[in-house]
Protein backbone atom coordinates (compact mmCIF):
# COMPACT_ATOMS: atom_id res chain seq x y z
CA UNK A 1 0.00 0.00 0.00
CA UNK A 2 1.70 3.24 -0.32
CA UNK A 3 1.50 6.16 2.22
CA UNK A 4 -1.27 8.05 2.84
CA UNK A 5 -1.12 12.22 3.04
CA UNK A 6 -2.25 12.60 6.97
CA UNK A 7 -4.58 15.11 6.84
CA UNK A 8 -4.83 18.12 9.07
CA UNK A 9 -8.36 17.28 9.94
CA UNK A 10 -7.69 14.61 11.96
CA UNK A 11 -8.31 14.24 15.70
CA UNK A 12 -5.96 12.24 17.71
CA UNK A 13 -7.28 11.42 21.99
CA UNK A 14 -4.26 10.07 23.42
CA UNK A 15 -4.30 8.03 26.89
CA UNK A 16 -1.34 8.98 28.92
CA UNK A 17 -0.82 5.84 31.57
CA UNK A 18 0.79 2.91 29.54
CA UNK A 19 -0.09 4.83 26.11
CA UNK A 20 2.46 7.87 25.99
CA UNK A 21 3.99 7.00 29.66
CA UNK A 22 4.82 3.41 30.47
CA UNK A 23 3.40 2.76 33.75
CA UNK A 24 1.24 0.30 35.89
CA UNK A 25 -1.49 2.38 37.70
CA UNK A 26 -1.86 -0.68 39.89
CA UNK A 27 1.37 -0.20 41.33
CA UNK A 28 1.57 3.70 40.97
CA UNK A 29 -2.06 4.56 42.30
CA UNK A 30 -1.19 2.52 45.93
CA UNK A 31 2.12 4.25 46.19
CA UNK A 32 0.38 7.77 45.02
CA UNK A 33 -1.96 7.24 47.82
CA UNK A 34 0.44 6.25 50.41
CA UNK A 35 3.39 8.73 49.29
CA UNK A 36 0.33 11.58 50.03
CA UNK A 37 -0.96 9.69 53.12
CA UNK A 38 2.62 9.75 54.66
CA UNK A 39 3.27 13.47 53.77
CA UNK A 40 0.63 14.55 55.49
CA UNK A 41 0.03 12.69 58.81
CA UNK A 42 0.85 15.45 60.73
CA UNK A 43 -2.65 16.46 59.99
CA UNK A 44 -4.82 13.50 59.36
CA UNK A 45 -3.89 9.66 59.97
CA UNK A 46 -2.96 7.74 57.31
CA UNK A 47 -5.77 5.22 57.74
CA UNK A 48 -8.52 7.82 57.45
CA UNK A 49 -6.98 9.68 54.85
CA UNK A 50 -6.63 6.85 52.33
CA UNK A 51 -9.94 5.66 52.74
CA UNK A 52 -11.24 9.53 52.28
CA UNK A 53 -8.97 9.26 49.17
CA UNK A 54 -10.40 6.11 47.87
CA UNK A 55 -14.38 7.73 48.79
CA UNK A 56 -13.51 10.55 46.90
CA UNK A 57 -12.22 9.00 44.04
CA UNK A 58 -15.06 6.48 43.72
CA UNK A 59 -17.50 9.69 43.68
CA UNK A 60 -16.14 11.44 40.98
CA UNK A 61 -16.31 7.86 38.74
CA UNK A 62 -19.36 7.39 39.56
CA UNK A 63 -20.45 11.23 38.84
CA UNK A 64 -23.00 12.22 36.02
CA UNK A 65 -23.29 15.65 36.95
CA UNK A 66 -22.70 18.34 34.36
CA UNK A 67 -22.93 21.38 36.43
CA UNK A 68 -19.99 20.07 38.82
CA UNK A 69 -16.34 19.54 38.18
CA UNK A 70 -14.67 16.53 39.25
CA UNK A 71 -13.03 18.68 41.93
CA UNK A 72 -16.44 20.14 43.36
CA UNK A 73 -17.35 15.96 43.74
CA UNK A 74 -14.06 15.05 45.36
CA UNK A 75 -13.87 17.89 47.65
CA UNK A 76 -17.58 17.43 48.60
CA UNK A 77 -16.50 13.63 49.72
CA UNK A 78 -12.90 14.07 50.92
CA UNK A 79 -12.84 17.24 53.49
CA UNK A 80 -15.68 16.15 55.30
CA UNK A 81 -14.07 13.12 56.24
CA UNK A 82 -11.13 14.39 57.46
CA UNK A 83 -12.63 17.19 59.03
CA UNK A 84 -10.70 19.94 57.53
CA UNK A 85 -11.18 22.38 54.18
CA UNK A 86 -9.55 22.78 51.23
CA UNK A 87 -8.72 26.46 52.55
CA UNK A 88 -7.01 24.86 55.56
CA UNK A 89 -5.22 21.74 53.12
CA UNK A 90 -4.41 23.41 49.68
CA UNK A 91 -0.77 24.73 50.71
CA UNK A 92 0.22 21.49 51.87
CA UNK A 93 -1.57 20.26 48.97
CA UNK A 94 0.48 22.20 46.63
CA UNK A 95 3.81 21.24 48.45
CA UNK A 96 3.02 17.41 47.83
CA UNK A 97 2.95 17.78 43.94
CA UNK A 98 5.89 19.95 43.88
CA UNK A 99 8.45 18.41 45.99
CA UNK A 100 6.95 14.81 46.50
CA UNK A 101 5.18 13.60 43.89
CA UNK A 102 7.95 14.50 40.91
CA UNK A 103 9.95 11.07 43.01
CA UNK A 104 7.33 9.08 42.02
CA UNK A 105 8.69 9.06 38.39
CA UNK A 106 10.79 5.99 39.01
CA UNK A 107 7.55 3.76 39.20
CA UNK A 108 7.07 5.00 35.20
CA UNK A 109 9.06 5.05 32.23
CA UNK A 110 8.51 7.35 29.02
CA UNK A 111 7.93 5.60 25.98
CA UNK A 112 10.99 7.21 22.81
CA UNK A 113 8.41 6.09 20.18
CA UNK A 114 5.15 8.17 22.02
CA UNK A 115 7.62 11.11 21.76
CA UNK A 116 8.34 10.46 17.72
CA UNK A 117 4.54 10.32 17.28
CA UNK A 118 3.42 13.62 19.33
CA UNK A 119 6.49 15.46 16.85
CA UNK A 120 5.02 13.55 13.80
CA UNK A 121 1.74 14.51 14.43
CA UNK A 122 1.99 18.22 15.38
CA UNK A 123 4.15 18.36 12.22
CA UNK A 124 1.43 17.30 10.18
CA UNK A 125 -0.88 19.52 11.89
CA UNK A 126 -2.95 16.93 14.01
CA UNK A 127 -4.95 18.13 16.69
CA UNK A 128 -3.85 16.25 20.05
CA UNK A 129 -5.24 15.69 23.18
CA UNK A 130 -4.26 14.16 25.97
CA UNK A 131 -7.51 12.01 26.93
CA UNK A 132 -6.00 10.90 30.35
CA UNK A 133 -8.48 10.09 32.87
CA UNK A 134 -8.80 12.92 34.38
CA UNK A 135 -8.86 11.68 38.45
CA UNK A 136 -5.82 13.68 39.18
CA UNK A 137 -4.92 17.53 39.81
CA UNK A 138 -3.76 19.08 36.82
CA UNK A 139 0.01 19.69 38.54
CA UNK A 140 0.28 15.41 38.78
CA UNK A 141 -0.76 15.11 34.57
CA UNK A 142 1.96 17.49 33.70
CA UNK A 143 4.13 15.78 35.93
CA UNK A 144 3.60 12.43 34.34
CA UNK A 145 3.65 14.62 30.93
CA UNK A 146 7.34 15.17 31.74
CA UNK A 147 8.21 11.75 33.04
CA UNK A 148 6.43 10.55 29.16
CA UNK A 149 9.24 13.35 27.51
CA UNK A 150 6.59 15.65 26.88
CA UNK A 151 6.58 18.82 29.03
CA UNK A 152 3.36 20.62 28.54
CA UNK A 153 5.54 23.61 28.44
CA UNK A 154 7.22 22.69 25.02
CA UNK A 155 4.16 20.33 23.39
CA UNK A 156 0.92 22.81 22.23
CA UNK A 157 -1.48 20.06 22.86
CA UNK A 158 -5.50 21.51 22.59
CA UNK A 159 -6.62 19.98 25.69
CA UNK A 160 -5.26 18.05 29.10
CA UNK A 161 -7.93 16.99 31.30
CA UNK A 162 -8.08 17.41 34.70
CA UNK A 163 -10.48 17.24 37.82
CA UNK A 164 -10.27 21.19 38.35
CA UNK A 165 -12.19 21.70 34.87
CA UNK A 166 -13.53 18.16 33.56
CA UNK A 167 -17.42 16.57 35.05
CA UNK A 168 -16.94 13.11 33.65
CA UNK A 169 -14.40 10.28 34.12
CA UNK A 170 -13.79 7.48 32.05
CA UNK A 171 -15.35 4.73 30.40
CA UNK A 172 -18.36 7.34 30.59
CA UNK A 173 -19.25 8.34 26.87
CA UNK A 174 -20.07 11.76 28.30
CA UNK A 175 -16.31 12.11 28.86
CA UNK A 176 -14.99 11.54 24.98
CA UNK A 177 -18.22 14.19 24.11
CA UNK A 178 -16.77 16.56 26.95
CA UNK A 179 -13.58 16.51 25.41
CA UNK A 180 -14.21 17.02 21.56
CA UNK A 181 -16.74 19.99 23.02
CA UNK A 182 -13.62 21.59 24.77
CA UNK A 183 -11.91 21.08 21.31
CA UNK A 184 -14.26 23.22 20.02
CA UNK A 185 -15.92 20.08 18.35
CA UNK A 186 -13.33 19.52 15.59
CA UNK A 187 -14.57 18.42 12.13
CA UNK A 188 -12.97 15.53 10.24
CA UNK A 189 -11.86 12.28 11.57
CA UNK A 190 -11.16 11.14 15.50
CA UNK A 191 -9.12 8.54 17.13
CA UNK A 192 -9.09 7.55 20.62
CA UNK A 193 -5.14 5.73 20.65
CA UNK A 194 -5.36 3.68 24.76
CA UNK A 195 -4.62 0.30 26.00
CA UNK A 196 -7.34 0.34 28.67
CA UNK A 197 -10.31 -2.27 27.25
CA UNK A 198 -12.64 -1.22 30.01
CA UNK A 199 -11.77 2.58 30.10
CA UNK A 200 -10.67 3.89 27.08
CA UNK A 201 -12.49 1.71 24.45
CA UNK A 202 -15.97 1.05 25.25
CA UNK A 203 -16.50 4.35 26.05
CA UNK A 204 -15.33 6.22 23.03
CA UNK A 205 -16.85 3.79 20.62
CA UNK A 206 -20.05 4.30 22.20
CA UNK A 207 -20.17 7.46 21.50
CA UNK A 208 -19.33 6.94 17.74
CA UNK A 209 -15.40 7.43 18.15
CA UNK A 210 -12.96 4.52 16.07
CA UNK A 211 -10.47 3.48 18.79
CA UNK A 212 -7.10 2.15 18.75
CA UNK A 213 -5.93 -0.48 20.69
CA UNK A 214 -2.48 0.22 22.16
CA UNK A 215 -0.53 -3.23 22.42
CA UNK A 216 -3.73 -4.85 21.94
CA UNK A 217 -2.74 -8.36 20.08
CA UNK A 218 -6.71 -9.29 18.72
CA UNK A 219 -8.74 -7.41 16.85
CA UNK A 220 -11.65 -8.03 18.98
CA UNK A 221 -11.56 -6.52 22.49
CA UNK A 222 -12.58 -8.56 25.36
CA UNK A 223 -15.44 -6.33 25.46
CA UNK A 224 -16.63 -7.14 22.29
CA UNK A 225 -15.93 -3.93 21.16
CA UNK A 226 -14.63 -3.54 17.53
CA UNK A 227 -11.62 -1.62 17.43
CA UNK A 228 -10.09 0.09 14.10
CA UNK A 229 -6.74 -0.87 14.99
CA UNK A 230 -4.38 -2.29 17.01
CA UNK A 231 -0.53 -2.00 17.95
CA UNK A 232 2.20 -0.69 19.70
CA UNK A 233 2.04 3.17 19.91
CA UNK A 234 5.27 2.82 17.69
CA UNK A 235 2.71 1.37 15.20
CA UNK A 236 -0.07 4.19 15.14
CA UNK A 237 1.76 6.65 12.63
CA UNK A 238 2.32 3.53 9.87
CA UNK A 239 -0.76 2.29 10.55
CA UNK A 240 -2.21 5.73 9.68
CA UNK A 241 -0.11 6.29 7.07
CA UNK A 242 -1.79 3.13 5.37
CA UNK A 243 -5.11 3.73 6.81
CA UNK A 244 -8.31 5.75 4.54
CA UNK A 245 -8.99 8.17 7.11
CA UNK A 246 -12.22 8.69 5.54
CA UNK A 247 -13.01 5.91 7.86
CA UNK A 248 -12.32 7.38 10.68
CA UNK A 249 -15.14 9.96 10.86
CA UNK A 250 -17.17 9.80 13.76
CA UNK A 251 -20.63 8.24 13.53
CA UNK A 252 -22.84 10.31 16.54
CA UNK A 253 -26.33 8.78 15.21
CA UNK A 254 -26.61 5.83 18.08
CA UNK A 255 -29.36 7.12 21.24
CA UNK A 256 -26.60 6.33 23.48
CA UNK A 257 -24.02 8.43 21.69
CA UNK A 258 -26.84 11.28 21.32
CA UNK A 259 -26.92 11.38 25.61
CA UNK A 260 -23.53 12.05 25.60
CA UNK A 261 -23.29 14.88 23.64
CA UNK A 262 -26.22 16.38 25.29
CA UNK A 263 -24.62 15.99 28.59
CA UNK A 264 -21.69 16.92 27.74
CA UNK A 265 -22.87 20.39 26.66
CA UNK A 266 -23.15 22.29 29.83
CA UNK A 267 -19.85 20.62 31.10
CA UNK A 268 -18.02 22.03 27.57
CA UNK A 269 -19.47 25.37 28.26
CA UNK A 270 -18.03 25.74 31.82
CA UNK A 271 -14.57 24.44 30.52
CA UNK A 272 -14.60 26.83 27.85
CA UNK A 273 -15.42 29.64 30.06
CA UNK A 274 -14.39 28.81 33.30
CA UNK A 275 -15.20 32.37 34.37
CA UNK A 276 -18.72 30.91 34.66
CA UNK A 277 -17.72 29.03 37.47
CA UNK A 278 -15.15 31.29 39.34
CA UNK A 279 -16.65 35.15 38.56
CA UNK A 280 -14.84 36.78 40.87
CA UNK A 281 -11.50 34.86 40.64
CA UNK A 282 -11.24 33.31 37.09
CA UNK A 283 -10.55 36.54 34.12
CA UNK A 284 -11.77 35.55 30.79
CA UNK A 285 -13.68 37.01 27.74
CA UNK A 286 -15.81 39.60 28.48
CA UNK A 287 -19.25 37.58 27.91
CA UNK A 288 -21.45 40.91 26.63
CA UNK A 289 -18.88 41.49 24.23
CA UNK A 290 -19.50 41.21 20.32
CA UNK A 291 -16.98 40.19 17.70
CA UNK A 292 -18.43 41.93 15.48
CA UNK A 293 -21.53 44.13 15.05
CA UNK A 294 -23.85 41.68 13.40
CA UNK A 295 -22.59 38.54 15.98
CA UNK A 296 -23.63 37.51 18.92
CA UNK A 297 -21.88 37.97 22.41
CA UNK A 298 -21.47 34.67 24.79
CA UNK A 299 -24.22 36.08 26.97
CA UNK A 300 -26.58 35.88 23.63
CA UNK A 301 -25.82 32.40 22.78
CA UNK A 302 -25.54 31.42 26.35
CA UNK A 303 -29.47 32.85 26.35
CA UNK A 304 -30.18 31.51 23.50
CA UNK A 305 -29.09 27.87 24.00
CA UNK A 306 -31.49 28.45 27.75
CA UNK A 307 -34.36 29.46 25.91
CA UNK A 308 -34.17 26.75 23.39
CA UNK A 309 -33.80 23.92 25.06
CA UNK A 310 -36.73 25.84 27.84
CA UNK A 311 -39.16 26.06 24.67
CA UNK A 312 -37.84 24.14 22.20
CA UNK A 313 -36.30 21.24 22.95
CA UNK A 314 -37.98 19.82 26.38
CA UNK A 315 -41.88 20.79 25.09
CA UNK A 316 -41.02 18.68 21.29
CA UNK A 317 -40.00 15.63 23.65
CA UNK A 318 -42.42 15.31 25.65
CA UNK A 319 -44.92 15.90 23.20
CA UNK A 320 -43.56 13.05 21.39
CA UNK A 321 -43.02 11.18 24.05
CA UNK A 322 -46.78 11.63 25.03
CA UNK A 323 -48.48 11.88 21.95
CA UNK A 324 -48.97 10.28 18.39
CA UNK A 325 -47.18 11.20 15.77
CA UNK A 326 -47.41 14.85 16.50
CA UNK A 327 -47.06 17.88 14.38
CA UNK A 328 -44.14 20.25 14.89
CA UNK A 329 -44.11 24.08 14.22
CA UNK A 330 -41.09 25.96 13.27
CA UNK A 331 -39.89 28.56 15.57
CA UNK A 332 -37.73 31.13 14.56
CA UNK A 333 -35.95 31.49 17.77
CA UNK A 334 -32.59 34.06 15.93
CA UNK A 335 -35.51 36.82 16.85
CA UNK A 336 -35.42 36.23 20.45
CA UNK A 337 -32.06 37.44 20.93
CA UNK A 338 -32.99 41.17 20.28
CA UNK A 339 -36.81 40.73 21.47
CA UNK A 340 -35.60 39.20 24.45
CA UNK A 341 -33.02 41.75 25.16
CA UNK A 342 -30.40 39.05 25.72
CA UNK A 343 -27.47 41.18 25.74
CA UNK A 344 -28.58 42.26 29.08
CA UNK A 345 -29.15 39.24 31.12
CA UNK A 346 -27.18 37.46 33.39
CA UNK A 347 -25.40 34.83 31.37
CA UNK A 348 -24.27 32.52 34.66
CA UNK A 349 -27.71 32.54 35.53
CA UNK A 350 -28.37 31.49 31.87
CA UNK A 351 -25.87 28.99 31.98
CA UNK A 352 -27.84 27.70 35.63
CA UNK A 353 -31.09 27.26 33.81
CA UNK A 354 -29.75 25.72 30.60
CA UNK A 355 -27.88 22.77 32.75
CA UNK A 356 -31.06 22.30 35.27
CA UNK A 357 -33.37 21.90 31.65
CA UNK A 358 -30.78 19.91 29.97
CA UNK A 359 -30.57 17.65 32.78
CA UNK A 360 -34.62 16.23 32.45
CA UNK A 361 -34.29 16.64 28.71
CA UNK A 362 -31.40 13.86 29.36
CA UNK A 363 -33.72 11.87 32.15
CA UNK A 364 -36.34 11.67 29.76
CA UNK A 365 -34.49 10.23 26.84
CA UNK A 366 -32.47 7.79 29.27
CA UNK A 367 -36.01 6.37 29.84
CA UNK A 368 -36.88 5.84 26.51
CA UNK A 369 -36.84 2.57 24.84
CA UNK A 370 -38.79 1.76 21.61
CA UNK A 371 -39.85 5.45 21.99
CA UNK A 372 -37.33 6.55 20.15
CA UNK A 373 -38.42 5.44 16.90
CA UNK A 374 -41.73 7.30 17.34
CA UNK A 375 -43.23 9.55 14.48
CA UNK A 376 -43.98 12.98 13.92
CA UNK A 377 -44.24 15.87 11.10
CA UNK A 378 -42.29 18.59 11.18
CA UNK A 379 -43.15 21.72 9.34
CA UNK A 380 -39.80 21.92 7.87
CA UNK A 381 -38.17 18.62 7.90
CA UNK A 382 -40.88 17.06 7.21
CA UNK A 383 -41.88 13.38 8.11
CA UNK A 384 -39.07 12.49 11.07
CA UNK A 385 -38.84 10.44 13.98
CA UNK A 386 -37.94 10.99 17.81
CA UNK A 387 -34.21 9.76 17.35
CA UNK A 388 -33.50 12.17 14.00
CA UNK A 389 -34.77 15.46 16.22
CA UNK A 390 -32.85 14.51 18.98
CA UNK A 391 -30.02 14.28 16.41
CA UNK A 392 -30.76 17.59 15.74
CA UNK A 393 -30.53 18.61 19.61
CA UNK A 394 -26.80 17.41 19.02
CA UNK A 395 -26.04 19.29 16.08
CA UNK A 396 -27.37 22.72 17.52
CA UNK A 397 -25.27 22.09 20.39
CA UNK A 398 -22.05 21.12 18.64
CA UNK A 399 -22.83 24.56 15.91
CA UNK A 400 -22.55 26.68 19.39
CA UNK A 401 -19.62 25.35 21.09
CA UNK A 402 -17.80 25.87 17.87
CA UNK A 403 -19.61 29.44 18.03
CA UNK A 404 -18.82 29.49 21.40
CA UNK A 405 -15.24 28.43 20.97
CA UNK A 406 -14.58 30.81 17.76
CA UNK A 407 -15.90 34.22 19.63
CA UNK A 408 -13.18 33.68 22.66
CA UNK A 409 -10.78 33.27 20.08
CA UNK A 410 -12.38 36.42 18.56
CA UNK A 411 -12.15 38.67 21.46
CA UNK A 412 -8.64 37.07 22.66
CA UNK A 413 -7.24 39.17 19.27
Amino acid sequence: MTSRDTSVNLTLLLDLDNTLLDSNMDTFIPAYFQALSDFLKDQVEPELMLSALISGTRKMVASNDPSLTLQQVFDAEFFPKINLTREEFQPRIDLFYEEIFPELSYLTKPRPEALDLVEWALAQGVRLAVATNPLFPLAAIHHRMRWAGLPPEEFPFSIVSAYETFHFTKPNPAYFAEVLGRMGWPDGPVLMVGDDVERDLPGSIVLGLSAFWVDGSDAMSPNGFNVAGRGSIGNLRPWLEQTDLSALEPDFSTPEALIAILLSTPAAISGILPVLLEPEQVTGPDLKRRPASQEWSLTEILCHLRDTELEINLPRLRMMTELGEPFIPARDTDSWALQRGYQNQDALEAVRVFTSTRMQTVDILRNLTNEWSRKARHAIFGPTDLQELVKFMAEHDRLHIRQICATVEQLAG
